[in-house]
């Protein structure tokens, strides 16, 4: 969005059907955009979980994926479907944006490494009950919609019994901190328990951009009242090495504060 076509940001409560809505359009408008500024940390067939640069070549979050079927939700471009598909893993990726798609198809085509992509809203997966044995997202869906339970049930629906769900998701206590990777975003300046979301709206007052904060409390509750058992959160640190700055994430902010959680999940038995 253009500085000419923001009529206002802040945190605020809003319609959830509008906040939800928002991501879609903001996705599709905003995908190429995206690629060029973060395509080269990102990798075309990489698995990147964070702006940290934890990737799951050195992690191994999702576990022996050896005859395992998996689901990545919030796909974006399907660059971490794309590394896992490279290494003979059966694999399918969703995202709600086809502008996000449309780009993850033309890489499937530059790469010669392709993906199944299912344009598809996380909350309401055109997948059977047990269809998959490990689903994940990295920075997907999550953030971007109000009733981010509705993703856990619906990962915890399609994955068999003792399947893992693992996702990535801004750390909870990066929310009380201003937006900004230089020493002034070291300092708190909102409540972490105020859970209003980030909204942009154009200058007519539509809803154009929304992000939610849940605390560390509100993402467990909601992934066990989905069924599932939190086996592990890993809180990767910013490596000396890593100079990239991405939004409020950078070197200098990163040597103080967590701005990444992962949780590792699983569906009971």
């Amino acid at each position: 969005m253009t500085d000419e076509t923001i009529g206002s940001v802040g945190y605020r409560d809003v319609p959830a059907e509008q906040g939800g809505a928002a991501g879609r359009t903001w996705w599709d408008a905003n995908a190429e955009e995206y690629l060029d500024e973060h395509g080269d940390f990102l990798g075309a067939v990489d698995f990147c979980w964070c702006p940290e640069g934890l990737r799951e070549s050195e992690a191994h979050l999702l576990g022996d994926l050896d005859g395992r079927r998996v689901l990545e939700i919030g796909a974006g471009a399907a660059q971490c479907s794309r590394w896992l598909a490279s290494r003979g893993v059966e694999v399918v990726a969703t995202d709600v944006s086809g502008g996000m798609l449309a780009t993850g198809a033309r890489l499937d085509a530059a790469t010669g490494v392709a993906v199944p992509l299912v344009q598809a809203d996380a909350r309401r997966l055109p997948f059977a009950d047990a269809s998959f044995d490990v689903v994940f997202t990295s920075f997907g869906a999550i953030p971007f919609v109000p009733d981010a339970a509705a993703i856990h049930r619906e990962a915890a629906r399609v994955l068999r019994p003792g399947g893992a769900w693992v996702f990535s998701v801004t750390h909870p206590s990066r929310w009380a901190f201003p937006d900004d990777p230089s020493e002034h975003g070291l300092t708190a300046n909102r409540s972490y328990f105020d859970r209003r979301p980030y909204v942009e709206t154009d200058t007519a007052g539509r809803v154009t951009y929304a992000e939610y904060h849940r605390t560390f409390g509100d993402h467990v509750r909601e992934v066990v009242a989905a069924g599932l058992v939190v086996e592990d959160v890993v809180e990767p640190e910013w490596p000396a090495d890593n100079q990239e700055v991405w939004g409020g994430w950078g070197p200098v902010r990163g040597a103080y504060l967590p701005g990444t959680a992962i949780f590792r999940t699983r569906r009971a038995t």
